[in-house]
């Protein structure tokens, strides 16, 4: 099972990854911005429009990545206490009422600004040298189908941990600040790690 899970997380990894690197082009073009408006006293007339567009590139396409790094908001409070089991059979439920539903409306919708965007060549209206963001737009619909895909998985997940008991393991390159203090709470609690 695993051999079909990992790959779309892969997958959403790389793109999630790929496009972290919107905000180092943000924060050059906004330093730019600031030296160019306060130092040589001539504001740019893209600053704006850039700085939007990357910041919700980034935003829109690493929904997937956190999707599967389970790192999503949720009611962590009691969610936290609950079985694995009943966390699963919750989130299938969930998945079903809201995500799903609201993922497939996310794309058809998406589709059309996309497809009407490229149709009128658009360009931004809140700078004068209105930026293109038809391939922006783009963005809206392809994010949309890898969430799709990765609340496939996520579901494939759901469906494992009830039959088993267990979660099944998921790739990981963060952590959370507050499992990393957890766990040097408990390793230092017992430094011999259980051994006498």
């Amino acid at each position: 099972m695993q051999r079909v899970l990992i790959p779309v997380d892969q997958v959403s990894t790389f793109v999630g990854k790929l496009f972290a690197w919107s905000i180092v082009i943000l924060t050059v073009a906004v330093s730019y911005e600031v030296f160019s408006r306060y130092v040589l006293r001539s504001p740019t007339t893209w600053a704006y429009d850039a700085s939007y567009i990357l910041y919700g590139a980034l935003f829109i396409m690493a929904g997937a990545y956190a999707l599967s790094r389970n790192a999503h908001v949720r009611g962590d409070f009691l969610y936290r206490t609950w079985s694995p089991r009943r966390q699963a059979l919750m989130d299938l439920v969930l998945y079903f009422l809201f995500f799903f539903p609201g993922i497939i409306a996310f794309i058809f919708a998406g589709y059309g600004f996309a497809a009407q965007s490229w149709m009128t060549h658009e360009h931004s209206a809140y700078s004068p040298d209105g930026l293109p963001v038809y391939q922006y737009k783009t963005l809206i619909p392809a994010t949309g189908v890898l969430l799709l895909l990765q609340g496939i998985v996520e579901v494939a997940r759901c469906i494992f941990c009830l039959r088993r008991g267990e979660w099944p393991q998921r790739l990981h390159d963060v952590e959370e600040l507050e499992n990393v203090i957890l766990a040097q709470h408990a390793e230092a609690a017992n430094p011999t790690g259980g051994r006498p």
